[in-house]
């Protein structure tokens, strides 16, 4: 199935850099534009400046953030900032953290996995992807030719796998950081003869679902394809074949899927003023009214999406202060193959509300027209401000349904997932160059 490899990673010299927690962020594409600005505070060797480095006026092809990305990964290379590990290894991850009033832990293993076509069927993913996102994190790669933020994979086991693994370990983690949210990180290398022949068992029949990092993986195939098209004699075990992964059993009861909603703007007054009518025969209709505290109206509108069985999302912006419960009508029938895209809450917004009803019907005018946020207070607020002219809230996507989708070979529109919590970027480095 997916071959699936330990690594020689790059990771901080914690003796040289202090506490790791100022070093690691998200994922670049959850990072603001504040949040960009006090990482950069953080540590002036945070990890920010090789994933997400900041745009200057002055900017030009030979100078700019992708060609500093690279110049500061090679300086803290030859500094011994960042060290290359001797030995192969897998690492294995623990994240601990709070979801509501529960302590929750999870295990994940960092592993080099070779990068196929995903017309192949080992490596799934489940989501459509973006051009622009795709073209900024090409031109990184080939700037730094490491992967400095993990793509997260999911495969189908029982937990317990991963905890085996965690309970042989003898002694401390060698890191142990804290991000801003407080969700913490523990992190051991596997690099003993015993354990990398497990994981090898463990994974060998496993086929991996994109789970988080489409973009990456569809990134570091392109970036795949143009090294062997300038290098035809490659032998295939080259580091530019393989992607940094992070593996995850599916079946973790600790594995949160969180809710990701949907703001829109510049539609057309006609067609919005169309689509106050248009939507009633395809949706049952329910008014909740807002509470004195903004941050309390949220949380019961969430509860009563949550509450409500079938296809349900709330609208914001059509009804003054008041959230419209949009519950879709049994005899709605989709002309939709496979039956599974025809039952997910994000499949019915993007294919009958956004595309059909506001015109939404490109890739393109998605991403001129569309913001994502899991905040719902914020999807609220932006309405209120005027910068939107409405608000979706979602409930989240059902894991289940990922892996289903992902079976069938089929999509998710953008954005239809949010894993929580997400692999730092900062704890290992995959580089492409040779060993």
């Amino acid at each position: 199935m997916a071959d699936i490899r330990p690594f020689r990673g790059i990771r901080y010299d914690l003796k040289r850099i202090g506490d790791p927690s100022t070093v690691i962020t998200p994922p670049y594409d959850v990072i603001s534009t504040e949040e960009q600005a006090g990482y950069y505070q953080s540590n002036p060797c945070n990890i920010i400046r090789l994933d997400f480095g900041k745009e200057r006026p002055a900017d030009s092809p030979q100078d700019n953030r992708y060609s500093r990305a690279a110049a500061a990964l090679n300086q803290w290379l030859s500094e011994g900032i960042l060290q290359r590990d001797e030995c192969p290894a897998f690492y294995l991850v623990e994240h601990r953290f709070q979801h509501g009033d529960r302590p929750m832990s999870r295990f994940s293993l960092f592993a080099r996995v070779r990068l196929e076509d995903l017309s192949v069927g080992h490596i799934r993913p489940h989501e459509m992807t973006m051009k622009g996102p795709s073209e900024d994190r090409l031109r990184l790669l080939r700037a730094c030719n490491a992967n400095l933020s993990p793509v997260m994979g999911l495969f189908r086991h029982r937990r317990e796998g991963l905890q085996a693994l965690l309970g042989e370990r003898r002694g401390r983690p060698q890191l142990t950081a804290t991000d801003g949210d407080g969700v913490s990180y523990s992190l051991w290398p596997l690099e003993d003869s015993d354990s990398i022949e497990k994981i090898h068992k463990l994974l060998a029949d496993k086929t991996i679902y994109i789970a988080d990092g489409h973009h990456r993986y569809a990134t570091a195939l392109a970036y795949r394809n143009e090294r062997m098209a300038a290098a035809p004699s490659c032998t295939g075990d080259e580091g530019f074949n393989f992607v940094m992964m992070t593996l995850t059993p599916s079946e973790d009861p600790n594995l949160v899927m969180l809710p990701t909603h949907r703001l829109v703007r510049d539609i057309n007054p006609k067609l919005l003023s169309r689509f106050k009518h248009e939507w009633i025969p395809y949706f049952d209709r329910r008014l909740l009214p807002p509470l004195p505290d903004h941050g309390e109206t949220v949380k019961r509108w969430g509860q009563s999406l949550k509450r409500k069985r079938g296809t349900t999302f709330g609208l914001y912006g059509l009804d003054g202060t008041s959230l419209c419960l949009m519950h879709a009508r049994p005899d709605m029938m989709l002309p939709v193959q496979p039956s599974v895209l025809s039952e997910l809450d994000v499949f019915i917004l993007h294919q009958v509300i956004l595309r059909q009803m506001l015109g939404l019907d490109s890739p393109e005018r998605e991403e001129e027209c569309l913001k994502y946020t899991r905040d719902g207070l914020e999807a609220i607020s932006l309405v209120d401000a005027g910068e939107y002219q409405l608000a979706f809230l979602l409930n989240p996507t059902p894991i289940s349904s990922v892996l289903s989708v992902a079976d069938a070979g089929v999509r998710m529109p953008p954005k239809s997932t949010y894993f929580y919590p997400k692999t730092p970027t900062g704890l290992v480095i995959n580089p492409l160059w040779d060993d």
